[in-house]
């Protein structure tokens, strides 16, 4: 994730969270969730993007067999994470496997995947180009700033031709990893959230779906993507994640089946997503394999 500038990023401190945590701390995120064989039982989950057509379908799935979601909003990916370590949530649905790996290996905690949700392609979008081949040399592309998911929009642009890494390509690449004099484009990095109102400043970026439409773009506008079919893709599969006390909780569980078999739910999915989003019932097993060997990936390329 890159930055613009070091003002951009001291007021990107002071960004609210949608829904206030304060409200949090007098209510005990776990209280009646850990029951699964009491009445009804309420589920505190992070989300980025409340208002996305599946929550709504999946609060009214899950409050038809008694369980109760509040769903509370996050204004950017940094704050859900930190929210569920310290109990505030009991879930998180708003992240792949590779930035859940970023954070365990930073924070020293051990949040895991409980269940998967979709994987998304990563669009590069534009307001001055409908094709990447007429970007010119020299123009400026923004990608965003955190780890996991610079290095996946770092791998998009150099599949569109657009810049060449000196590693190849890994999923650790960052801003250092581009090969300047071999590159077309010119590479920098802001906060996620930011960066659909600086598009017009840029010949293209790299924009999260979770921001697409706040750009005023649709989803079928990405002059370029990934392939979220590559057998390398498990690592960016989307995710349920929760406290590793929790993984074996029956209603969490449950909750992440009412999501991958709800019909309503997965018209949501697809509709937020214009389509683009590929759903997954992915084996817990294998995500928690994925998990631990990018975190060990994490640890040996950080050490």
């Amino acid at each position: 994730m890159s930055r613009r500038t070091t003002s951009v990023l001291a007021a990107l401190a002071a960004v609210p969270l949608f829904v206030a945590l304060s409200a949090c701390a007098s209510s005990p995120a776990s209280d009646g969730a850990g029951d699964a064989g009491g009445e009804d039982k309420t589920v505190r989950i992070g989300v980025v993007g409340k208002s996305d057509p599946q929550w709504p379908a999946f609060v009214e799935a899950a409050k038809e067999e008694g369980i109760i979601v509040e769903l509370v909003d996050f204004a950017s990916y940094e704050q859900p994470n930190p929210a569920l370590t310290e109990g505030e949530l009991d879930l998180n649905q708003f992240q792949h496997i590779v930035y859940l790996a970023g954070y365990n290996v930073a924070s020293g905690e051990d949040l895991v995947p409980i269940g998967s949700t979709a994987i998304y392609p990563l669009g590069l979008y534009s307001q001055k180009y409908e094709d990447v081949k007429d970007i010119k040399k020299g123009e400026t592309v923004i990608v965003p700033d955190d780890a996991s998911n610079q290095a996946r929009a770092l791998l998009v642009l150099q599949s569109a031709g657009l810049i060449e890494l000196k590693s190849g390509g890994t999923i650790f690449s960052d801003l250092a990893d581009v090969d300047e004099s071999a590159s077309k484009v010119k590479v920098t990095a802001l906060e996620a959230a930011l960066i659909p109102n600086s598009l017009p400043d840029a010949a293209a970026a790299i924009i999260n779906n979770d921001f697409v439409t706040q750009a005023g773009l649709k989803f079928e506008d990405a002059i370029a993507q990934d392939d979220p079919a590559d057998e390398n893709a498990l690592p960016y599969v989307n995710i349920f994640a929760a406290r590793a006390e929790d993984k074996d909780n029956e209603t969490y569980l449950r909750l992440v089946e009412i999501f991958q078999t709800d019909p309503e739910v997965q018209e949501g999915l697809l509709e937020a997503s214009g389509n683009t989003a590929v759903a997954l019932k992915t084996p817990v097993a294998d995500l928690e394999a994925s998990l631990e060997k990018v975190e060990k990936d994490t640890e040996e390329h950080e050490g």
